[in-house]
């Protein structure tokens, strides 16, 4: 495989961006207290209580699925429960890790779109003060999700009332909060403080970090106890300054807005370019950076061989493209020439 080229694989495959590169340089010099008791970190904290609030706690971590175990277990009891998607991230894409490290059961919802609605988690309700019963306390969502769909401000209210009205958290899986945001024209504060998130991860790594997420905790009398789980977690970092300041530099200069944008606008393009190709279907709209479409079966091996990408339903067919802050329009129009070809010269067998 040619790793220099661009593909449409994922957005964790893109590289670091500059101007992250050059803020972590920056703090690549002489001595910092660790553990976070920088300047650094307290620098990155400023930019995320300027965003999203006074009240805003952030907690750098590693990883996405870090950042979602460890913000999910400083709200559960083992013998409580998580509302999700059934296709949401936690579900399906983390190894089971929820299961395994917070001892609590998912209790999965099927959605057409991805999106969870509050008449699905009012009907998850049941069992509720009865020993035999696990009890629901959180709802997690996925922004965007696993779909490529894109939950609206009102939406995420909506479902806000409903975990206050029946006593639940409402938990936000952030990985690509940026890309949502950007595609809805709103801040990130928007989808998360002014509707009633109690507890979101921040996603950096899929938006030109190295590997930097946070768990930012949004309720002042929730996450007291949050560095020790993260710690226990292995999810502290001792040189922390260096997870501080991809963040910080996301957060400056309306970077993670700039990123997403572009991210987001190539995907609309690599729709519209596939979309005239005869034989190309889609699965769901296309309103973030990633674009889920229907291929004939015996299309994706070649079209991997010439651009990787990863298929979502064997049996139907679907494949993820995902774009990233460094795609091109050449190499949207690269890969589509190739599916173009492919119409030209392959029959379509769909079974």
């Amino acid at each position: 495989m040619n790793t220099a080229r661009r593909h449409f694989a994922s957005d964790n495959n893109a590289p670091v961006h500059p101007e992250v590169w050059e803020l972590m340089r920056s703090a690549d010099s002489g001595h910092a207290r660790a553990y976070g008791d920088d300047d650094w970190t307290r620098t990155m904290e400023d930019q995320v209580r300027q965003h999203f609030g006074p009240h805003a706690r952030p907690y750098p971590v590693f990883l996405g699925t870090g950042a979602n175990v460890t913000g999910l277990q400083a709200l559960l009891d083992r013998h409580e429960a998580v509302i999700c998607a059934q296709h949401a991230h936690i579900a399906v894409d983390e190894c089971g890790a929820p299961e395994r490290h917070l001892g609590a059961k998912l209790l999965l919802v099927a959605t057409p779109d991805g999106k969870l609605r509050p008449e699905d988690v009012v009907a998850r309700l049941h069992g509720l003060r009865d020993q035999h019963h696990v009890q629901p306390r959180v709802v997690s969502i996925t922004q965007s999700t696993e779909y490529g769909t894109v939950y609206t401000p009102a939406e995420i209210q909506a479902l806000s009332d409903c975990c206050r009205a029946h006593d639940l958290y409402l938990h936000l899986d952030g990985a690509r909060l940026a890309n949502a945001a950007a595609a809805l024209g709103v801040t990130m504060r928007a989808l998360t403080t002014d509707v009633g998130v109690d507890v979101f991860s921040l996603g950096g790594t899929k938006n030109g970090a190295m590997l930097a997420e946070a768990v930012v905790f949004l309720r002042p009398e929730i996450g007291a106890h949050f560095r020790f789980v993260r710690k226990q977690s292995m999810q502290l970092a001792s040189k922390m300054r260096y997870v501080s300041t991809q963040l910080t530099a996301l957060l400056s200069n309306d970077l993670w807005r700039r990123n997403a944008s572009h991210a987001n606008a190539m995907a609309t393009l690599l729709r519209e370019r596939a979309a005239r190709v005869p034989g190309v279907q889609f699965a769901w709209q296309t309103q973030a950076n990633g674009v889920f479409a229907i291929l004939p079966k015996n299309w994706i091996a070649p079209l991997q061989a010439e651009s990787f990408f990863y298929v979502w339903d064997e049996d139907r067919g679907v494949v993820r493209w995902m774009c990233s802050w460094d795609t091109t329009v050449a190499d949207v129009e690269h890969f589509c020439a190739a599916l173009e070809r492919m119409a030209q010269l392959t029959p379509a067998v769909r079974a």
